[in-house]
């Protein structure tokens, strides 16, 4: 199947049910909070801070959306042949390179691209690491089918791919859990310039080829509503119910309130305009 046929054909979704949960166990609630762009170091201040606030039980489980201004970032377990080295990198493309602490090896984040940082008390969801990236993985694939695109893993590669014999890679995955709290998450690529993913060894995997929601369906989509998506389809596989956050701003507010004190309410990925009311 070539990638025009992961488009619009209507493939099995291979993405497995979701596991079943008691019927009478209500969904528990987490805050969802969408930011504008945020440089990347910003975000991961932000990570830390929200992982020690969910460890010492003072929030709720948060899902962090956002974009990043360009930036490659290296994993734990990027190598030399995956890059050509900082100076070099930076030389040829402009941007910054930065190492941090999560899985995976090198990968890049750009405009046009949705992060998501989930902050969560894992042993909460589920058995541990594995299943929580495959969890990851369903949220991505059922956000594809939304725009007709059949998406699927690639075992034992984490992410998500399109395409058969010679898949493209879509959304990549890289996790970090510390004091049994998740941090760092994934990356789907909606409609960003493709063109710095050519200067390295995209995710350590040799003649990886990578693709966007733009490529596949001729259209730019809006980012905001691809937010929506997968924030929909996030709660719906970790059957938890957003509360109202919308913004960084609220993040002070809600890493006060204790487990049991935050009120579920309709969400709203929309970032008000500057001045809006």
């Amino acid at each position: 199947m070539t990638i025009h046929h992961a488009v619009h054909h209507g493939a099995a979704s291979p993405t497995a049910p979701p596991e079943p949960r008691e019927q009478s166990e209500a969904p528990r609630p987490a805050a969802l909070v969408c930011c504008a762009a945020l440089p990347y170091e910003e975000a991961w201040n932000l990570q830390r801070a929200c992982r020690e606030a969910r460890a010492a039980g003072r929030c709720h489980d948060l899902l962090l959306l956002m974009e990043h201004p360009s930036v490659f970032t290296l994993g734990r377990t990027t190598q030399d042949q995956h890059w050509p080295g900082a100076d070099r990198l930076t030389q040829e493309t402009g941007i910054p390179v930065i190492q941090t602490e999560r899985g995976g090896s090198i990968t890049y984040h750009g405009p046009g691209q949705l992060v998501g940082y989930p902050i969560l008390r894992l042993t909460d969801y589920c058995a541990g690491p594995k299943t929580y990236v495959r969890w990851l993985e369903d949220v991505l694939i059922a956000t594809l089918a939304e725009w007709g695109i059949a998406a699927h893993r690639r075992e034992p590669l984490p992410g998500v791919w399109v395409g058969g014999n010679h898949p493209s890679k879509i959304a990549s995955i890289g996790v970090r859990i510390s004091q049994g709290i998740t941090t760092h998450g994934f990356a789907l690529n909606v409609c960003p310039d493709l063109t710095p993913f050519s200067h390295i060894v995209p995710c350590g995997i040799s003649d990886c080829r990578v693709t966007s929601i733009e490529a596949l369906v001729n259209t730019a989509p809006d980012i905001r509503l691809v937010q929506q998506q997968v924030a929909a389809r996030f709660a719906e596989r970790f059957h938890i119910t957003w509360a109202e956050a919308g913004a960084p701003e609220h993040l002070s507010f809600l890493m006060n309130q204790p487990d049991g004190h935050l009120i579920p309410a309709p969400y709203s990925c929309a970032i008000q305009p500057e001045g809006a009311s």
